[in-house]
């Protein structure tokens, strides 16, 4: 049986209690809304915009979550309605933020600590920071940065932070909200324009007239707070005024990410090359290629090498990185640390890279020192950039379940 705290138990049913219905869910929620990104949102196609008629969407059982709710083409569908569950909160009963408000570092460093774990995203120059102490308690922010509309996710029953272009659909930018249903433990967006459901973990829509669709990721990364001030001083931080009360720097999962524990609501076989809870860095690329680094080897080597699909890459692990998901105050969590993923090619030459003591990364061409951000702080490159690689920090269980197959670097390779 899945194991869950006494106290993540009573939160849920509070927001749950807090949220009543989705009409009140809905009222208190504003329905208005690095580089080489086009600053234009993608237009979806319209083949996949039909209402399709059937006998029964759910062939005669009984879904393990409320359809009352929804007006959603539940006939239109890519996955089996039994990997659904309810997470407890009605549509909207976690809230996203939609009016995100933002500060400069000064005055955000006197609620932030060092050590907590922000989202770091850089768009064409410009910088933002979602701290998760805020996203924790909303998970999705609805954006728009350097002139491009995104959507800034956090699952904290799978720590993934992902981060999508939100596209335009007959002339209007989607906007995303939480369904209160959950997917191999993962969190299930739903739009507000045509209430498709989406797949947080792939961006993809597997529920209503969208489905089948993609959402483009962006790069973005878990980065400690103190690493993203020094790394950009004029960079943005979304605010802690977000027009809601939550005890933000609280974690409502207290010692979830124990290596021990079992993932909450996930029914699905865990492929026991390690356990559920043990962290890995998974990239996945278009192709369908992917593979996944497991903490306890890139903790050890600190740097890794390689190349997936022809295409060579270098995954970095810096120290300094509270979890969000341990101790009740999430500045003072264990120390898991920070992950980037970038294309070792520059400039037409392959790089590769070797870890310093100080936290930073020395390429073996130039010897030019690179940060956890993947640009050259000194040296002949420096002012370059790494190409950066949308990737996902995760539990075992939720890539294993969403990416099955062979994609696991052994601690021997």
């Amino acid at each position: 049986m899945p194991r869950i705290s006494i106290v993540f138990s009573l939160l849920l049913a509070g927001a749950a209690l807090a949220a009543c219905s989705p009409a009140l869910a809905q009222a208190e929620i504003p329905q208005d809304s690095i580089e080489a990104i086009s600053p234009t949102a993608t237009p979806l196609s319209n083949s996949t915009q039909n209402t399709h008629a059937c006998d029964d969407p759910f062939d005669g059982a009984t879904p393990a979550f409320n359809t009352t709710y929804w007006s959603t083409d539940f006939c239109q569908h890519s996955i089996d309605y039994s990997e659904i569950f309810s997470g407890g909160p009605p549509p909207d009963g976690i809230p996203p933020i939609d009016a995100p408000r933002f500060e400069e570092i000064t005055s955000a460093d006197s609620w932030l600590e060092n050590r907590e774990p922000v989202i770091g995203l850089v768009l064409n120059g410009e910088a933002r920071a979602y701290p998760l102490q805020i996203l924790t308690w909303h998970e999705i922010v609805n954006d728009e940065v350097a002139g491009l509309p995104v959507t800034v996710t956090f699952c904290p029953l799978c720590n993934t932070a992902l981060v999508f272009e939100r596209p335009e659909m007959d002339g209007e930018i989607l906007t995303f909200g939480t369904s209160g249903n959950l997917r191999n433990s993962d969190l299930v967006m739903y739009d507000r324009q045509t209430q498709s459901w989406w797949q947080q973990f792939s961006g993809e829509a597997i529920v209503g007239e969208l489905t089948g669709s993609r959402l483009t990721p962006i790069p973005a990364s878990i980065i400690a707070w103190e690493d993203f001030k020094a790394a950009y001083p004029q960079g943005q931080v979304l605010s802690q005024d977000t027009g809601f009360s939550r005890s933000y720097g609280q974690n409502p999962y207290v010692g979830y990410d124990n290596v021990s524990a079992y993932p909450f609501l996930f029914t699905g076989e865990v492929d026991d090359q390690l356990r559920p809870m043990d962290r890995v860095v998974g990239i996945w690329l278009e192709s369908g290629e992917a593979v996944a680094y497991p903490y306890l080897r890139i903790r050890e080597e600190l740097v890794i090498n390689d190349t997936l699909s022809e295409l060579p890459l270098v995954v970095f692990w810096k120290a300094g990185a509270a979890s969000a998901l341990d101790t009740a105050t999430i500045a003072e969590g264990n120390d898991i640390g920070s992950t980037g993923v970038f294309s070792a090619e520059l400039e037409g030459e392959l790089l590769t890279f070797s870890a310093n003591e100080d936290g930073t990364f020395t390429d073996n061409n130039t010897n030019s020192t690179w940060d956890i951000f993947g640009q050259a702080i000194d040296g002949p490159l420096t002012g370059k950039s790494l190409h950066a690689i949308s990737h996902h920090d995760t539990f075992w269980f939720a890539w294993a379940a969403f990416v099955p197959g062979e994609t696991l670097r052994s601690l021997e390779n």
